[in-house]
């Protein structure tokens, strides 16, 4: 029930990001920044001094300071040391006791210090939301958009994000600025996130967008680019291919017509549900399911043929 010991991973970057479902600005006016969990006890999970957690300390700190520069108001969550069995509730059944009553576990760590102005909020579960007047602060301050960035990316960043969208707060899921478990932990919290509650972003965006500055989109730019060419018209062989080659990381050239893309390439089901959500939108009404049980880029391509042929709009056909 304790914590995993966290192998290091890469963090992704704005090639990795998924596309974002709104296009929510973030406004220093209106947001608020939320540096999450970032205590001794679960930051000690990690590798120290090896990806993810560089990035994310760089980048929390980034952000901290663009915050402080641009007038927006920081809040820390905490979770409290040394809970009694009722306090802990149904947490007790999955991670057992949690953060023993000494000083060191439920710091927040050096690196990332409070300030005098900023707001610690005692946290009680998944959702920074639950069990505090989180909410009530937020109508105080007049603000209605939220910052996430801390630990862990796909439960209590992802619950909080959730439940902000559920309480008409615009979430921005910082995607450099999390981390998790491991990279598919990571992938799942911003590919969720993306597609259900929040807009995704780099911290080099989200700053960029807080001041008003050019390049600032919340598109991530390998899918603006490698998206299916739906829009545009037309999509080829090549582009199916250089697309889920992207996802995978490998040159398009050593991707076969008929390799299985799943178990010969390790194609996850977050990346195969982003796809079919993505080709929904371009007009081919695919299924999840359709695209697992035939995961191989001919079969793919014969289905969105079949699919886009008939619903492109300016009666465009997909091209070989």
């Amino acid at each position: 029930m304790a914590l995993p010991a966290i192998t290091p991973y890469p963090m992704p970057t704005a090639s990795d990001l998924p596309a974002n479902r709104v296009n929510w600005i973030p406004d220093p006016k209106r947001a608020v920044l939320l540096i999450h969990d970032m205590q001794q006890y679960f930051v000690d999970a990690f590798t120290e001094g090896a990806s993810p957690v560089i990035e994310l300390l760089e980048n929390i700190r980034t952000l901290r300071n663009a915050c402080d520069e641009l007038g927006i108001p920081v809040v820390y969550s905490a979770q409290p040391g040394g809970q009694t069995l009722e306090q802990r509730g149904l947490l007790q059944d999955f991670w057992g006791p949690g953060i023993n009553d000494g000083p060191y576990q439920k710091q927040i760590i050096k690196e990332l210090p409070p300030g005098e102005r900023d707001i610690v909020l005692t946290k009680w579960r998944y959702s920074a939301f639950q069990k505090t007047d989180f909410r009530a602060r937020l109508t105080q301050l007049g603000r209605d958009q939220l910052i996430v960035c801390g630990i862990y990316a796909h439960i209590g960043c992802l619950m909080t994000s959730c439940e902000a969208f559920m309480q008409e707060v615009e979430p921005f899921f910082v995607a450099d600025a999390v981390a998790d478990f491991s990279l598919e932990k990571h992938r799942l919290a911003i590919t969720y996130a993306a597609e259900r509650c929040a807009v995704v972003m780099t911290t080099e965006r989200l700053i960029k967008a807080l001041r008003g500055e050019a390049g600032a989109s919340a598109e991530p730019e390998a899918a603006s680019e490698a998206a299916p060419a739906a829009e545009s018209g037309s999509l080829t062989k090549d582009g199916l291919r250089e697309l889920v080659a992207d996802l995978l990381q490998e040159a398009p050239s050593s991707i076969a017509e008929h390799d299985n893309l799943i178990t010969h390439w390790g194609l996850d089901s977050i990346r195969i549900m982003s796809l079919a959500e993505r080709w929904r939108r371009s007009g081919a009404e695919v299924t999840f399911v359709e695209l697992a049980e035939r995961p191989t880029l001919a079969d793919w391509f014969a289905l969105l043929s079949a699919r886009l042929s008939r619903t492109l709009p300016n009666g465009d056909y997909i091209t070989t």
